[in-house]
């Protein structure tokens, strides 16, 4: 071979090297996924987070021809999953479906030096999947028709000792329920369960006389007259439940706290699979089918970008880091 020949092959073989190269992330990202993925969510099987993920994961397997399975990993008010999802490899094949106690139960368990992963740099926003409004229930028994009724009956009647129940220390309700007896100036003792459907068990049988959760949880209880609510936190009224009041109306201002379900991947997964995935999810929820389960629960179908679920976890992380602080809430 002469050495022009030579040239012409070795330059050849460069450029084929080069192309692979340049080729190879657009392959692995047509690739993806090449096996099951798994969806963890970080409470027990029944509760809101665990029926929105799995709505979403059924489509998801529909239209990534992959199964993506739910397994829920409950405890710590949730740490316990999102730890597993944090410290899983970058691939797309684990992923966290949580809902607005992460905010607050990450903040309390950095302040109190518990946090098993780094909430800030660990774990990265894929989709806010539903808005859902957090409501304040009472058992009927509870002679209150709103949360400023509650606030005055303890203050009236110091003897009462009333119990609110809350999904875990650090979650949504504990954060409210102290935030509640701060700002009113009166005295619950707090019960942690492991999870929504618990809490509501204890609720309805009258053993615990106020709890909260977001609506699609206590809907039908509410509905049916056998748990009362008392307030929602959202910045205004729900429209399935217009008669009940915002705890902005009823004097508690720093309580409002905007529901949600949305998505992470662990920090370090490759932009193209959250930018699949983040399109997955809002597929899912935008379906016909799904928008209308989403809808009969009180949720709101959303399937944000990934900079919105960002922005929403750190805002929340920024707007009760001083009261839980002050509150020393610790998991």
């Amino acid at each position: 071979m002469s050495i022009f020949k030579k040239h012409m092959a070795r330059a050849a073989a460069l450029a084929i090297s080069a192309f692979s190269l340049l080729t190879a992330p657009a392959v692995q990202a047509q690739a993806y996924p090449s096996k099951p993925i798994r969806m963890v969510v970080p409470f027990p099987a029944g509760g809101t987070t665990d029926v929105v993920a799995r709505l979403v994961a059924q489509r998801m397997s529909e239209s990534m021809g992959q199964p993506v399975l739910v397994e829920n990993r409950a405890g710590a008010g949730g740490a316990i999953g999102a730890d597993l999802v944090a410290k899983a490899a970058p691939d797309g094949y684990t992923i966290l479906m949580h809902n607005l106690t992460f905010p607050l139960s990450s903040v309390a368990q950095v302040l109190s030096n518990r946090s098993p992963f780094n909430p800030d740099t660990d774990l990265v926003g894929v989709s806010i999947a539903v808005y859902v409004p957090f409501v304040l229930t009472a058992n009927p028994s509870v002679p209150v028709k709103d949360l400023r009724e509650l606030a005055n009956l303890l203050r009236s009647n110091r003897s009462l000792k009333y119990n609110y129940g809350s999904t875990g220390p650090g979650s949504a309700m504990h954060v409210l329920g102290e935030a509640f007896k701060r700002e009113a100036k009166v005295e619950m003792e707090h019960i942690a369960f492991r999870g929504a459907a618990p809490l509501k068990q204890e609720l309805l049988a009258g053993r615990l006389q106020i709890g909260g959760d977001q609506l699609s949880t206590s809907l039908a209880e509410i509905k049916a007259g056998t748990l009362k609510a008392i307030a929602t936190t959202a910045s205004k009224r729900i429209p399935g439940l217009p008669d009940v009041p915002t705890v902005k109306e009823l004097g508690f201002p720093n309580m409002e706290l905007e529901g949600w379900n949305g998505v992470f991947a662990p920090a370090r997964t490759p932009r193209e699979i959250i930018d699949r995935l983040q399109r997955e999810v809002a597929a899912a929820v935008k379906h016909p089918e799904v928008s209308k389960r989403l809808a009969d629960m009180g949720a709101e179908a959303v399937g944000s970008s990934a900079a919105e679920q960002d922005a929403i976890f750190k805002r929340q992380m920024d707007q009760f880091r001083p009261v839980i602080r002050e509150m020393k809430i610790v998991d």
